[in-house]
């Protein structure tokens, strides 16, 4: 629509003449862009974007759609006849509209702002709600390609969550085979996701989404809300598998992201476009342009080592994007090759008659060489502005892989585009994002957030996902060695975040501070998307939060936690695949007792850091690692405070090694010494 419509002079002509145009940017303003597309997916049962609705001048909206032809064409009214028709409207029936758009937003107000009808979701939903939401998961799977759904196809990461936590429960349930089942699910579509085109096999990171049934071609563009989930869920994979396609895979994105997407001041970027001109000069931009090659360019480049990556890439002269009628429906990229792993790496090796290390060597010599000439095209379009929400869920995966990854065997050798970094400068990328946040999108005086950075703070307040997803990150950098200054500050966000956004007396979040007169909705967040819901993840925070702290602090929360579950009980009986992190919350609130894995030690210790690692080796969500060294006056005091049964614990330490204990409830298992002894503990 940009091009067709909005650079049309006939189309601007009628815009001037009788509207008054406002462009808004939904990562900027999602409490805006939230109103709008309620409106337009109550009324005509579907939304998307572009997304133009047409308001009244008190903001009531009138009408509105998706994407709109310039003329009359595929069905539906072109953009200029749209316009004169609402002109009309305006003339004729300015009356019945205004009052047809505010009888509108009135119903929109009671249906998204439910209250909960009980202090507490139901035993039986806490109960089910998992497995209810996984079959329905498994109706819909992809066995030939992985994935769930049909084309096009999204990673959308809060659906492995689930179906990795299911498989826990089954495990622990001693239903072994229909766990191995319900994981072989997610494997594969990992593996699928990995292979295809979706996957930047050059740059690394993954697309936006890929509009065919098998991965291969994608709308280009990159999201930050994606690479960081996606890391945590290769990472998840590297856990239960052990297995280092896993860890590549996390890594390639964690790297790509240090690359490409972070400021020098530690702040992470949002976006790259999908868009990009071919060459200097050209007049247009193509999608993908900066990502596809011909045939022709891979011989060029690559020289004696063509053949061996073109076979393994399925790079074909006539273009390879024919795997699905889904690929390439307009014939766009003829000639042109997404690139796709469609072979195992052992076969092919065997194929050339070398050593596979040798050929994965081969490939990654390739692929350095293919991006240093992809360096030399034009750009897409970087959108460098900060935003909280996305920077906390990137903060949690640079946090947990900074010890997850010490699983790793010593063995392990990585190719471009990973660089083999030490685990460790990966906390280091989180801690310094956080940093930035603080210093630059906090006000210490009164305890609020601002949405995002460009340039200087935006004008636009933060949102519930930005306190919920930072809080998020900020439990993960503490549990991974973070300083324990981070935790105070997620319990600090915490209270804010419950002082601007909790409905005292109906329970759960809204999703804004309700203080701006032109947003006319006050929503309930609660759909687990392409980014999980401010609710989902903050129900996950207090259940955190209340097996750290004690006493009335951590009761206050669970409370927090139980009444904003029974808000959605409706939704999670009937629609249990809209919110398969609220799923995974509600039986984390069910939970008997919760994993405390309490380490005593010097912060400065190799041991300690082994520990840690060893903490984390074991794929458990309902885990909370403390850490504590009783050498350090200001952690002492922070856990006097907060709860003095870790206080005790660092007190009552009888050697200078470091001691790890596992808890319910702070009653614990005889201590142990050493990381090995505390894997094979948690492996029980």
């Amino acid at each position: 629509m940009e091009v067709e419509s909005f650079e049309d002079e006939e189309v601007a002509k009628l815009l001037n003449d009788s509207f008054v145009s406002i462009k808004v940017d939904r990562e900027e303003r999602p409490d805006v862009d939230k109103v709008y597309m309620s409106f337009v997916q109550a009324l005509y049962g579907g939304g998307g974007w572009p997304l133009s609705v047409f308001l009244s001048p008190d903001l009531k909206p009138l009408m509105g759609g998706t994407y709109f032809p310039p003329n009359d064409n595929y069905g539906r009214p072109g953009f200029k006849t749209l316009l004169k028709k609402v002109k009309d409207a305006w003339d004729s029936k300015r009356d019945t509209l205004v009052k047809s758009g505010t009888y509108a937003i009135e119903e929109l107000s009671k249906a998204l702002s439910a209250n909960a009808g009980a202090d507490k979701l139901s035993d039986e939903i806490s109960r089910t709600a998992v497995s209810i939401c996984a079959k329905q998961f498994s109706r819909s799977y992809d066995s030939e390609f992985g994935g769930f759904g049909s084309a096009p196809k999204f990673p959308r990461p809060v659906e492995i969550q689930l179906m990795l936590y299911h498989s826990k429960k089954l495990k622990e349930s001693g239903k072994t085979s229909e766990a191995d089942e319900n994981q072989s699910m997610i494997l594969f579509s990992l593996q699928g996701m990995a292979n295809g085109g979706m996957h930047d096999h050059i740059g690394g990171g993954f697309h936006r989404y890929s509009v065919d049934e098998c991965w291969h071609v994608p709308h280009f563009e990159k999201m930050l809300y994606d690479q960081g989930q996606l890391a945590n869920i290769y990472l998840d994979g590297l856990i239960i598998t052990k297995d280092v396609m896993y860890s590549y895979v996390a890594r390639d994105i964690l790297d790509y992201m240090r690359r490409d997407m972070i400021a020098p001041e530690g702040g992470i970027f949002s976006a790259e476009d999908a868009d990009s001109f071919e060459f200097e000069g050209a007049k247009g931009k193509k999608e993908g342009a900066f990502y596809i090659w011909t045939s022709d360019e891979i011989d060029e480049v690559l020289g004696e080592n063509a053949d061996l990556f073109k076979e393994h890439y399925y790079v074909k002269k006539s273009g390879n994007c024919d795997l699905s009628s889904r690929s390439d429906p307009h014939n766009e990229f003829a000639g042109r090759n997404v690139l796709i792993e469609r072979n195992e790496l052992s076969a092919m090796a065997s194929k050339f008659s070398i050593s596979t290390e040798k050929y994965q060597e081969i490939l990654g010599e390739c692929r350095r060489k293919l991006f240093d000439v992809r360096l030399k095209r034009p750009k897409p379009h970087l959108d460098d502005k900060i935003i909280v929400s996305w920077n906390g869920l990137v903060i949690s995966s640079f946090a947990r892989a900074s010890k997850i990854l010490k699983a790793e065997p010593e063995s392990t050798k990585y190719y471009f585009p990973v660089v083999n970094s030490q685990p460790e400068d990966y906390l280091e990328v989180a801690e310094k994002a956080a940093l930035f946040i603080r210093e630059n999108l906090y006000d210490e005086q009164s305890r609020r957030l601002q949405h995002s950075y460009r340039q200087g703070p935006s004008k636009a307040p933060a949102f519930l996902d930005d306190y919920a997803f930072l809080i998020s990150g900020l439990l993960d950098l503490y549990e991974n060695g973070g300083a324990v200054t981070w935790l105070k500050w997620a319990i600090e966000l915490q209270e804010t975040q419950d002082e601007l956004y909790l409905d005292r007396e109906g329970g759960a979040y809204f999703n804004t501070q309700g203080q701006d007169p032109s947003v006319l909705l006050r929503v309930k967040e609660d759909h687990d998307g392409a980014e999980p819901s401010g609710n989902s993840v903050s129900a996950i925070n207090l259940v955190r939060l209340a097996s750290i702290v004690a006493g009335d602090k951590a009761e206050s929360y669970l409370n927090t936690a139980q009444r904003l579950l029974a808000v959605f009980e409706l939704r999670l009986r009937e629609l249990a695949v809209a919110v398969p992190l609220m799923c995974c919350a509600a039986d984390m609130i069910s939970v008997p007792s919760r994993k405390q894995v309490v380490l005593v030690g010097s912060k400065s210790s190799a041991e300690l850091n082994n520990m840690l690692s060893a903490a984390h080796s074991v794929y458990d969500p309902n885990k909370t690692v403390i850490h504590i060294d009783p050498s350090s006056s200001e952690e002492m005091e922070f856990w006097e405070e907060h709860n003095s049964n870790v206080a005790e614990m660092a007190k009552n330490r009888n050697s200078e090694k470091v001691v790890a204990l596992v808890c319910q409830h702070f009653t614990c298992s005889p201590p142990v010494f050493d990381s090995s002894a505390l894997t094979r503990l948690l492996s029980k």
